[in-house]
């Protein structure tokens, strides 16, 4: 089980990994050993996510997902398997937990008094400003 938050919890079978060759260090293994994981999440059949927080996901990662609405992560930094397959499963909680939380509605706020006034000084001091470039008056 892989926990986003204490309510939130993935099933492993949900989530597919494949080690395939990495770009990145490895001295002489880089071009013998699978150590890159790419991770695979599919957030639209996904049982274990409730539907609201689905529904934000979906909406936030679209850029990001497959036509059949896969998850694709690629973890490479690491030198090992197990590092890389550790670094994709956390990047994945990251991900999920941004959208675990409704996001707070905005409560309409009354200006001050004080930046009311501010504002209008301003537009005072602009408007004496903008008089000077006037033309000369003769008179």
């Amino acid at each position: 089980m892989l926990r986003i938050t204490p309510t939130i919890k993935i099933n492993m079978a949900e989530i597919s990994l494949k080690y395939i060759r990495s770009p990145g260090p490895g001295g002489q293994n880089v071009n013998k050993v699978a150590t890159a994981a790419l991770l695979r999440f599919n957030l639209k059949k996904s049982p274990s996510l409730p539907d609201d927080m689905k529904a934000r996901a979906l909406a936030g990662l679209a850029s990001r997902l497959t036509q059949e609405g896969d998850l694709i992560l690629k973890a490479s930094n690491h030198r090992t398997q197990e590092r890389n397959r550790q670094a994709a499963l956390d990047r994945l909680i990251k991900i999920l937990h941004r959208y675990a939380t409704p996001p707070k509605k905005r409560r309409n706020t009354k200006p001050t008094k004080g930046s009311i006034e501010k504002r209008l000084e301003k537009k005072k001091l602009r408007g004496k400003s903008k008089v000077l470039r006037g033309k000369i008056k003769d008179e």
